[in-house]
């Protein structure tokens, strides 16, 4: 009698293909995302709108705009503390565009390899 067992899928070189296939796919997506969000850019406020900071997709600072009224030398930490807010806040929108981009491109399988046996 033959024994059965062996590798699951074995036999079935179509399939391992398919999947193949669609793993390409999906990384020619998320590369073609990934350009797209790098040529993208992020803006946020703090101080009412008194400090603007934009950022790029690549995580890089691209414009700092600054009122008048929030450069005092005798409270250099208020204006640092500014910067740092709208700076990180800009970052937070790049990142969540990033993640929906990812969520959307893997259709939610949660991570690399969600729901695969392997």
């Amino acid at each position: 009698m033959a024994k059965k067992g062996g590798f699951p899928g074995m036999g079935m070189p179509g399939n391992m293909n398919n999947l193949m296939k669609q793993a390409q796919k999906m990384q020619r997506q998320a590369e073609e995302n990934q350009k797209a969000l790098e040529e993208k850019e992020f803006t946020a406020t703090a101080g009412g709108g008194a400090v603007e900071v934009t950022v790029s997709g690549k995580k890089e600072i691209t414009k700092v705009k600054l009122d008048e009224e929030v450069v005092d030398p005798d409270d250099i930490e208020m204006l640092e503390d500014l910067i740092m807010a709208a700076t990180n806040e800009a970052l937070r929108k790049m990142e969540e565009e990033s993640a929906a981009l990812m969520s959307k491109l893997t259709g939610g399988l949660g991570g690399l390899g969600g729901g695969f046996p392997f």
